[in-house]
């Protein structure tokens, strides 16, 4: 047996913290932080038309979808154990105030009532609730001129309420499970929760992306849901990177006071210390994270390029993100990490 020296600090040899390591059952007992495809969401695209089912460049396994196929997908996905999707719509044609998301005959709505038609009462059907996919403008709500320059516009945020609440009645009626408001505005919970409340919707919950930032990690999403601003961006609502995250932290007590039943952080990967102060602030909270676009196609170029091993850096990810706290992942490799975990 090969001597050595050492520091006896009362520790070392009696504690050999990799007893706990050498053998894999023992490393299977000890885990703490386990995955479950139940508790992932996935975002999915749904566009007008039949038969449709268009790569999205930017996202490699990633598509738009025509109603049809978006049905064959989602049975699926709840066979493989998925908890649910969240649809986000691409109108066949777009305006200043994004009408096909208020109508009973858009496509999320139309969406929805497919899917409500061949899913169990289990999954959960949820829509994203905002209006950029929607308007020719690719902003989040009803534009205000806000000075001289051509382009000094911003979203109204009073006016683009009464909007919000149409939109998520328009869902309501179609059948949806849960809804998911991701503009940012102020009072957007308390006016849907009103909303709600006074059409017989009481039951239905909301999912608030209560801490959204102007995330660079968006953009691959841009191209998916055709919803890139036409001008300027969209910090004056969104929540600035660099912020303190006691702001953060405020944005979630307003939503849980105007009736928020689960808070999310979006993006999940660069504000992972967020989310843990959430989860330590609101601990009666489910708490939702977005693991995003940018997230998802940093990782599968990587991968294609041979650098990583995307398998076990999803697992790793998906694992950290959970770690933090969230309870609740929206994740595109929700399909990929259920296959995985069988």
């Amino acid at each position: 047996m090969a001597t050595f020296e050492y520091q006896n600090n009362g520790v070392f040899p009696t504690s050999r913290l990799r007893r706990l390591r050498y053998h894999s059952g023992v490393r299977r007992l000890t885990r703490e932080t386990i995955l479950s495809p139940d508790r992932f969401i996935i975002p999915l695209f749904v566009r007008p038309g039949e038969g449709i089912r268009q790569p999205i460049a930017a996202m490699p396994g990633q598509f738009q979808l025509s109603v049809d196929e978006l049905v064959k997908d989602v049975k699926e996905l709840e066979k493989l154990g998925v908890g649910g999707v969240m649809l986000f719509g691409i109108p066949e044609t777009k305006d200043a105030v994004g009408s096909d998301a208020m109508s009973d005959d858009g496509i999320v709505a139309t969406a929805i009532r497919a899917l409500k038609d061949v899913v169990g009462k289990d999954f959960l059907i949820i829509a994203d609730v905002c209006f950029c996919e929607y308007t020719d403008h690719g902003h989040c709500g009803v534009l205000k001129k806000c000075g001289k320059a051509d382009d000094a516009w911003d979203v109204d945020n009073d006016a683009t309420l009464a909007n919000l609440v149409k939109q998520t009645l328009v869902q309501a009626r179609a059948g949806v499970d849960m809804v998911a408001p991701s503009g940012m505005m102020d009072g957007m919970i308390a006016a849907i929760r009103r909303g709600f409340d006074e059409n017989g919707f009481e039951r239905l919950p909301i999912m608030s992306y209560s801490a959204k930032y102007a995330s660079a990690f968006y953009g691959p999403f841009r191209e998916a849901a055709e919803s890139a601003p036409q001008f300027g961006d969209r910090r004056s609502y969104q929540m600035a990177p660099d912020s303190a995250p006691g702001q953060a932290m405020r944005e979630i007590a307003q939503d849980v006071a105007e009736g928020a039943d689960i808070i999310m952080v979006k993006p999940a990967l660069p504000y992972l210390d967020v989310i843990r102060m959430a989860k330590d602030q609101f601990p009666g909270y489910p708490l939702a994270a977005y693991n995003v676009s940018g997230e998802y196609s940093m990782t599968k170029a990587a991968a294609l390029n041979g650098w990583i091993d995307e398998k076990r850096v999803v697992l790793e990810t998906l694992t950290s993100i959970q770690r933090a706290g969230a309870t609740i992942i929206i994740t595109y490799w929700a399909k990929d990490v259920a296959l995985w975990l069988q």
